[in-house]
């Protein structure tokens, strides 16, 4: 419980720059609280006046009537609108500081949770949580103000008979309670289901040529109609709890309702009272089942939002990747791991006492089988992981004391998966600390990749866009982009980990000369299947299950006739 009101005073935090716009929502709706007690007011007067004959006031009924409906109209538009302005800014603002979080977590986070469900977080959860904030405040503030309008009139017509209600309050309350439990569980629920179904959309969508090339799509579409079926059984179970509670509410504020009418029509009980009073009395006394049916209604959205606000500020007190580092040093390239040991999450033990010079400008390749842990090597250069025991040096500096964007960017990496954005040619090529590159020596990296002719072909040129993934070029056209992106960077050290896989051997052997003229002066790391891509490096590492068994030139390492003649005989096609 006191975990809850934490979480809740945490969201309410983030109102806290609106809260001169919260003045006129305050306003707005006490314009239109006014209103509602006016209601019961004005009837009493007519009542009175059709009694006494007063034809002024009959007379100027109609006129009262339009007024009241205009103020009612004005303060709810006023409330309506300024509640408006500060929940689409709220959601604005924390799904900034969600997206901002999450291209600040390490890299294990995206291993451990997929694409859909982070998805799901950042659209659909920060969505709700404007239903625990801004939803339901706009319905208490606006119903409550009715309400307190409402029973004050009622203690000030006859404080006796209006105790009869307030009798009851508490079991209202406690009803309200039992139903909050149950609705924070089913919202949990609804949204963890909510990002099932779009992990399967988002896996279907990003796969859709595996998806018909192997006719799956009755198979996706029964694991959509699975997941989209537990998400409406879950949101049905919500629905049954949220329209129980409402009218169970209404059936407990119809009793002192009933007592207090079987009371006020007794002629002892009232014979101080007008017929005006009386009819007032009454109809502001059946006018609280309205309110108080909204205020019943809205722990629904509460409990909706906080199990979104939980979800989401889990996300964002997740610790970020250590950058703890202050150094700026401008690298040379001088790598050297020293006893290394790279543990996962998982207990996977990645790589062994794993030790490795590597000197500025040299070329060495990192051969072996599936999972010998080549990879891993990189991701602890890039420091998508961490070292879990021994030390990682680059010049001499402890990579942990290296500032960690300044160490990105003295690293050029050709991945394995070639992402592409979609945007324009150019804007692929110069991403990111790229931006301001001169089309000069965009089109330099792209003749140097082999990209140049091709990219003349396209529509645009340069200014075409790739669309989603860049899937309307080829595999070899897409891994060329990527290798311009990374000569374009002329970084310090390059990585290319598996980079000329997807090429045919043409292009293969044009970008293989465009490589030797890039890794020259710089310190190159390469992974790859293919036997022309690693033959020419300077030294050639052999591992495997996260160990070193053998290192040497191509010319010795076969000589030897140990594994690494047996990756030669094979064409390395067990990497």
């Amino acid at each position: 419980m006191k975990y809850d009101v934490k979480v809740y005073l945490r969201l309410l935090s983030y109102l806290k720059p609106f809260w001169g716009l919260a003045i006129f929502v305050v306003i707005g709706f006490a314009i239109n609280a006014a209103t509602e007690v006016s209601v019961a007011k004005l009837l009493e007067k007519i009542i009175n006046a059709i009694q006494h004959r007063d034809r002024d006031f009959t007379s100027l009924f109609p006129l009262f009537v339009i007024l009241l409906m205009f103020f009612r109209g004005l303060g709810t538009f006023i409330g309506g609108y300024f509640t408006a302005v500060i929940s689409r800014n709220l959601i604005f603002n924390i799904r900034q500081e969600v997206f901002s979080k999450l291209m600040r977590l390490p890299s294990q986070y995206y291993l451990d949770n997929s694409s859909g469900h982070i998805t799901a977080k950042i659209m659909y959860n920060v969505e709700q949580l404007t239903a625990a904030s801004t939803e339901s405040l706009r319905t208490i503030v606006q119903q409550g103000l009715i309400t307190a309008g409402l029973i004050g009139y009622l203690i000030y017509s006859n404080w006796r008979l209006t105790l009869i209600i307030l009798f009851f309050a508490p079991l209202i309350g406690l009803l309200i309670r039992k139903a909050s439990k149950r609705m924070r569980k089913l919202s949990t629920q609804v949204q963890d289901t909510m990002g099932d179904v779009n992990h399967v959309v988002q896996e279907t969508v990003n796969g859709n040529v595996v998806v018909k090339g192997f006719s799956g799509q009755e198979y996706e579409q029964k694991r959509f109609y699975e997941t989209s079926m537990e998400n409406l059984r879950r949101g049905m179970k919500m629905v049954i709890v949220q329209q129980l509670n409402s009218p169970t509410v209404q059936l407990i504020m119809s009793i002192p309702l009933a007592i207090i009418m079987y009371i006020a029509l007794r002629p002892e009980i009232m014979q101080d009272t007008s017929a005006g009073q009386f009819v007032a009395y009454i109809t502001a006394a059946g006018m609280l089942s309205k309110p108080i049916k909204a205020l019943t209604d809205v722990n629904e959205k509460i409990q909706r939002g906080m199990a979104a606000a939980h979800s989401v500020f889990e996300l964002l007190d997740l610790p970020e990747e250590k950058n703890t580092g202050t150094l700026t040093p401008a690298l040379n390239g001088n790598i050297e791991f020293k006893d290394v040991n790279l543990v996962y999450s998982d207990g996977y033990h990645a790589l062994h006492d794993f030790n490795l010079s590597v000197k500025s400008g040299e070329t060495v390749a990192l051969v072996g089988r599936s999972g010998a842990g080549k990879t891993s090597l990189v991701n602890l250069l890039l420091r998508y992981q961490d070292i879990s025991s021994g030390q990682l040096k680059l010049d001499n500096i402890d990579i942990q004391e290296i500032e960690l964007n300044n160490l990105r960017r003295q690293i050029s990496m050709v991945n394995q998966q070639v992402v592409m954005f979609n945007r324009t040619v150019r804007e692929n090529i110069a991403y990111g600390q790229l931006e301001g590159a001169s089309d000069e020596d965009v089109i330099k990296a792209a003749k140097a990749a082999y990209a140049h002719d091709f990219i003349m072909r396209l529509p645009q040129g340069y200014d075409t866009p790739l669309g989603a993934q860049g899937l309307n070029l080829s595999g070899g056209q897409r891994q060329r982009i990527a290798i311009a992106r990374a000569i374009l960077k002329n970084a310090p050290i390059l990585i290319l980990d598996e980079a000329t896989s997807a090429l045919d051997n043409e292009s293969e052997y044009f970008i293989q000369q465009a490589f030797d003229a890039a890794m020259r002066d710089r310190t190159t790391i390469v992974i790859a299947h293919r036997l022309s891509t690693i033959e020419n490096a300077d030294r050639i590492v052999v591992m495997d299950n996260g160990r070193i068994v053998e290192q040497g030139n191509h010319v010795e390492l076969l000589a030897m006739k140990g594994a690494y003649y047996q990756l030669h005989q094979r064409n390395f096609e067990e990497n």
